[in-house]
């Protein structure tokens, strides 16, 4: 049985006790962008319960066009009004750098690839930058409400970047 068998029969079960009456806006009006780490429990980590904030995730939780293109229809169709941003310690993203992955993904597949991958040096740095690239788009219509923080693998606590 593969993992994805595993996956699906789990969904089967949650079925069972499914609620379709949740609604479609988010309840506390609040959207988070957080890495895709699976180390990262973002439900239980916040508290959260299902309908309470819409969670985008990506490799680094960096404002990427498509995690913006998500934040854009979170707040101007489903009304959000916050923004939290999560990184974390010990991020793969610190690994590499977007060369070396361009360069071997060339090397590799004669082709290389036409996005940047967002890899970055020092997780306090990229949480302001992703703050500020959050701050800076003018197709966000709540940008007053961003907070930036950083999840540390190695304790459990989040401490916030202010920036």
């Amino acid at each position: 049985m593969s993992e994805i068998d595993h996956l699906v029969a789990n969904a089967a079960i949650y079925e069972e006790r499914f609620d379709a009456g949740l609604p479609i806006p988010p309840k506390l009006q609040i959207a988070v962008l957080a890495c895709m780490d699976s180390r990262l429990r973002i439900f239980g980590m916040l508290g959260l319960h299902e309908g309470d904030a819409h969670v985008i995730r990506n490799a680094g939780g960096i404002a990427s066009d498509d995690a913006v293109r998500s934040l854009i229809i979170s707040q101007r169709i489903l009304g959000t009004r916050e923004i939290i941003v999560i990184h974390h310690t010990d991020c793969g993203m610190e690994r590499f750098t977007d060369e070396e992955i361009s360069n071997q993904i060339e090397r590799e597949t004669g082709v290389r690839p036409p996005f940047a991958f967002g890899a970055f040096q020092g997780v306090d740095a990229n949480v302001a930058r992703t703050m500020d690239a959050l701050r800076g788009s003018p197709f966000l219509p709540h940008r007053e409400d961003i907070r930036g923080f950083v999840f540390e693998i190695e304790t459990g606590h989040m401490r916030e970047v202010l920036a």
